[in-house]
């Protein structure tokens, strides 16, 4: 699993901080969650295939979070997509698009879907074989959902110096990377253990922006690899951001702690804060393991 953030500023870009948006790589997906202003600038920027972007998450319908999405649409049709899009966001979301797009005369050359959202309670939007998505409900001034990203338990591995000790059929590798014990060609049967090693730990990713401080999302994220929590203020306007239902750092870190997330990753600045090093020592204050999101930032999980 590997997080690209492409922008982590609020509410308006920056000449160097851009709105927000990621990239999150997940085995064989490329997952983009939200898609602020200046978006496929930035997938340019990293040099990200962004045709292989399928499923797109937006989490609500303030500008700075999804102003660049008919943008990215529109280019993806300019350059000849024919692959299906899937869009998830809050009801409303197709309304504003398909408008965009037909008052441009610009419709799509290939299947856009949207899935509109409107549960307040967390749920399943997308699983396959090797991913489950689900909300986490947010509280801010509009409704709007964080996304919990789950990878899903892999086939065993191959232990190559103990399968040279054998005479093993290629056939059978699939069978004991499914699991199944080996039986060789006189009858005897060689444990599933004794040839194979556990698969790669499943990793956990959830993005949780923008948000009032919220303890009953603690639950949903519980025990998470890595944790982004928006951090717009310092504790020193906390009243700014009661008005606003946004958090600051020192209740993003409160949170994390509270969740026992294995990271934190801080992000949504204010422009009113030019040193940002601030919003570290506000949170290590309550968690240690905490870093700040930046744009061309990459962790690897």
């Amino acid at each position: 699993m590997k997080l690209s953030i492409l922008g982590c500023n609020s509410a308006t870009p920056l000449e160097n901080s851009h709105t927000t948006s990621q990239i999150l790589e997940v085995k064989n997906h490329l997952f983009l969650i939200d898609c602020g202003e200046g978006t496929q600038i930035q997938l340019r920027n990293q040099k990200i295939n962004f045709s292989r972007i399928k499923h797109i998450f937006i989490s609500h319908l303030h500008g700075d979070h999804f102003y660049g999405l008919v943008g990215l649409i529109s280019t993806f049709r300019l350059l000849g997509r024919t692959s299906d899009l899937n869009v998830y966001g809050p009801k409303g979301i197709k309304e504003i698009i398909t408008l965009q797009l037909k008052l441009a005369n610009s419709w799509t050359n290939y299947n856009l879907f949207f899935h509109e959202l409107e549960s307040k309670t967390s749920h399943i939007i997308f699983e396959d074989d090797d991913v489950l998505v689900t909300t986490i409900p947010l509280d801010h001034r509009v409704y709007t959902n964080g996304f919990l990203f789950r990878e899903k338990p892999g086939k065993r591995l191959l232990n190559i110096e103990k399968i040279k000790d054998f005479k093993i059929k290629s056939y059978d590798f699939q069978k004991l990377k499914l699991g199944k014990d080996l039986i060789t060609e006189e009858g005897n049967i060689i444990k599933n253990e004794s040839l194979t090693l556990d698969p790669h730990l499943v990793k956990t990713y959830a993005f949780c922006s923008d948000t009032s401080y919220n303890e009953s999302i603690v639950p949903l994220i519980k025990f998470v690899d890595l944790l982004y929590h928006e951090a717009t203020f310092l504790d020193s306007h906390i009243n700014l951001a009661k008005k606003t239902k946004h958090s600051t750092a020192k209740q993003a870190a409160k949170i994390a702690k509270l969740s026992k997330v294995k990271r934190l990753i801080l992000g949504h600045f204010s422009s009113r804060y030019k040193d940002k090093s601030q919003f570290i020592t506000e949170a290590k204050s309550v968690f240690d393991k905490v870093e700040l999101a930046s744009d061309g930032k990459i962790i690897h999980l």
